[in-house]
């Protein structure tokens, strides 16, 4: 009877020490993503005032702004505690962001003006620090899903609602180089 209640001990200590840490990294993820959707509040806020300085100079260009405008709204709308369709949105916005700076090698007069310099600057700050956070958050969405599919987690996952979490990787078309064409 002793063997029988110290198995059974055992075993709850077990399940309660695994779920824990389902929670523990499920919350860790959260707050790391948290971190992300700071900046990109931030980043929200910034590129109203970027595009219209860019109006100014590239009016030919309309078509470039709208999408970067409407990547931004598009990106806005996702519900924030949809994370991976957060992560969709983002990598289009980051592209049309891309089209944006593109823009002003093309017009030398726009890339010396203080205003857009100054834009420019604090999205770079932004995009620096959305990095880190992106670092953070991948590490985090690492170690979640590593307990997860691993053993003992691999057990319990379905038992305790574990939640597997997406990377906050670039896409394809972010990591190539942006041209700009004026046909």
């Amino acid at each position: 009877m002793f063997i029988s209640l110290g198995v059974l001990l055992i075993l709850a200590l077990l399940l309660v020490n695994v779920f824990n840490r389902f929670v523990k990294n499920k919350n860790v993820v959260k707050d790391a993503w948290s971190n992300i959707d700071v900046a990109l509040k931030r980043r929200y806020d910034l590129i109203p005032n970027l595009v219209e300085t860019v109006k100014g100079y590239a009016k030919h260009e309309i078509s470039t702004l709208e999408n970067v405008i409407n990547a931004r709204n598009s990106a806005m709308a996702v519900p924030s505690n949809d994370i991976n369709a957060q992560i969709k949105a983002e990598n289009q916005l980051q592209q049309t962001l891309r089209s944006i700076f593109a823009l002003s090698e093309a017009y030398p007069d726009l890339k010396a003006n203080t205003n857009y310099l100054d834009l420019q600057q604090k999205l770079n700050e932004i995009e620096e620090n959305l990095e880190r956070s992106r670092r953070y958050y991948n590490g985090t969405v690492r170690v979640n899903n590593t307990y997860g599919e691993s053993f003992p987690g691999t057990l319990f996952a379905g038992m305790f609602n574990y939640q597997q979490f997406e990377f906050f990787e670039t896409d394809k078309e972010s990591r190539e180089n942006v041209k700009v064409s004026f046909d």
